[in-house]
């Protein structure tokens, strides 16, 4: 299993952004990050400057969103859809996406439940409990 790190990252959004920039190929990975970065004009001025995000790494956020977590976040729901693991992650997002009506909305509601699950996995030092996220999202795509 490949396991970034946070300049890691930083560098593949980073690069990701330039080479859209440029019309530049991609792999399939980096065209799918590609179109979430599309989504986020809020983080293009920090993905266009790869120098400054690696330096930003020292300092605390602020209460700013991280760009790299939120994108990352992005392309882990994204796979975790397309391989559907945890096994009813895919039926759950589209669940919530009919709901909501658009998947990136989904994807961050879905987030929400992503972070409490990896949260309480920290916390209690065991792993995630992937049914338990799947049920946060499906009560996600059930609540009126």
């Amino acid at each position: 299993m490949f396991t970034p790190s946070q300049a890691d990252v930083r560098h593949f959004f980073c690069s990701v952004y330039a080479k859209a920039q440029t019309d530049l190929p991609m792999e399939a990975i980096e065209t799918i990050a590609s179109l979430w970065i599309d989504e986020h004009p809020e983080y293009h001025a920090e993905l266009a400057d790869e120098a400054a995000a690696l330096a930003a790494m020292a300092v605390p956020e602020d209460g700013k969103s991280n760009a790299f977590l939120h994108l990352s976040m992005h392309l882990s729901i994204t796979e975790q859809c397309s391989i559907d693991q945890p096994r009813g992650i895919r039926q759950a997002v589209e669940l919530l996406t009919h709901r909501l009506d658009s998947l990136h909305d989904a994807h961050h509601a879905v987030m929400d439940c992503l972070g409490q699950m990896m949260w309480e996995s920290q916390r209690a030092g065991r792993l995630p409990d992937g049914q338990a996220y799947i049920d946060c999202v499906q009560r996600q795509a059930t609540r009126d």
